[in-house]
């Protein structure tokens, strides 16, 4: 059961950019990522008090339609001022109430989340309940896995996969693209043995051009799920190809809500779902798809977009919910940055601890925000 949500009166809200360089660059089927532009969300309280939220866009518009000008115009355009609009006529704004009021914007649900996400962080952290209790953790240590990025070589990928093994995650997620499959998989598996291997192609295969060739390949190395094999509204394509090979198949970009996953998953397009707040909206209603997903028996992991501490707070809670039973792209703070946002998330034994503190359990640090911030906006109520 979760913790029931309170009101709170916003007196300003801060669009915070911050710019934290990656230990090491992530490529994707979609390009390659050297940093972390992130967009952060402070909402200040009358009174007293804050809280913290983080978008999830990326720079360019390639994982999703969203990117983070885009992200911080719509905020500040759009959402922020229905948010002091709700105000003048009711007592302050609870986080349930944030999604509802922000629905007659169309699209742009990392920019919605990030506001959701700022605004339960300040009332949880006045109430001194934590994100795990709100959203209904029920345990104080999550699983970790790692996701490896397209490597310039074999073995420069054996030799990245071999230290993260070495730093004890629990599960190896590879990206993969068309040309890039089979081989480094059949590599991995090779030197590794029966490690918990799963794939990610980011939407860049189709079921022709050759590609289920490759996907069908993929079978005989016993991996835990493919993930995102095809386009994201390709949901009957999804389902083809789930009869055609014996590899769960696992939907990320076409899960965009508590709805999206109900119908794929009565279409038969997954088996297993991954869970990213951003992508659906928010983390109330990734707690939705967490529901519907238990209540048809599919499982469902917690993804990633290499979030700074803040994002990393709030996945690590929502992985401690029941039906998180596959290790997530929660990784430590190390995996990405050589210094974070907040003090480091550090690896033990192959987990990461769910914070226990009031609302995030976590803050940014002042130095860090000094060293990593590119610009700051304050959209102050009228």
């Amino acid at each position: 059961m979760t913790v029931p949500d309170t009101a709170v009166t916003i007196d300003a809200i801060e669009l915070r950019r911050v710019r934290i360089p990656l230990v090491t660059p992530f490529r994707t089927s979609f390009g390659t990522d050297d940093v972390r532009d992130a967009l952060l969300v402070r909402v200040m309280l009358a009174g007293g008090g804050e809280g913290w939220g983080e978008c999830g866009a990326d720079i360019e518009p390639l994982y999703s339609s969203e990117y983070v000008d885009g992200s911080a115009e719509v905020i500040r355009r759009y959402l922020v001022p229905r948010l002091y609009a709700h105000q003048t006529a009711a007592s302050g704004i609870s986080a349930d109430a944030v999604a509802p009021l922000l629905a007659r914007v169309q699209g742009h649900p990392m920019a919605k989340g990030a506001v959701e996400m700022a605004v339960l962080d300040a009332a949880l952290r006045r109430d001194g309940t934590s994100f795990g209790a709100r959203l209904g953790a029920v345990r104080d240590r999550v699983d970790c896995g790692v996701s490896v990025g397209i490597q310039p070589s074999i073995d420069a990928l054996l030799d990245t996969v071999a230290g993260y093994l070495a730093d004890g995650y629990r599960r190896i997620k590879l990206k993969i693209e068309p040309g890039h499959d089979v081989e480094p998989v059949s590599a991995v598996r090779e030197r590794f043995g029966d490690i918990a291997l799963q794939v990610d192609a980011n939407a860049a295969y189709t079921l022709g051009a050759g590609h289920l060739a490759a996907l069908q390949a993929l079978d005989r190395f016993a991996l835990l799920l493919l993930e995102q094999p095809l386009a994201p509204d390709d949901l009957a394509g999804h389902a083809e190809l789930a009869r055609r090979i014996s590899t769960p198949v696992c939907l990320d970009e076409s899960i965009t809500s508590a709805r999206a996953a109900e119908l794929a998953i009565a279409l038969g397009a997954c088996t297993i779902v991954n869970v990213k707040a951003g992508r659906v909206g928010g983390y109330l209603e990734a707690v939705r798809v967490h529901d519907v997903c238990a209540a048809h028996g599919v499982p469902v992991w917690c993804g990633g977009m290499l979030e700074t501490g803040l994002g990393r707070a709030a996945n690590v809670a929502l992985a401690a919910l029941p039906n998180f039973t596959l290790p997530g792209d929660t990784s430590a703070s190390a995996r990405y940055f050589a210094e974070d946002l907040t003090e480091p998330f550090v690896l033990d034994n192959g987990q990461l601890a769910v914070p226990t503190g009031p609302g995030l359990g976590v803050s940014p640090r002042t130095d860090a925000l000094r060293a990593f911030t590119t610009s700051v906006e304050l959209v102050p109520r009228d």
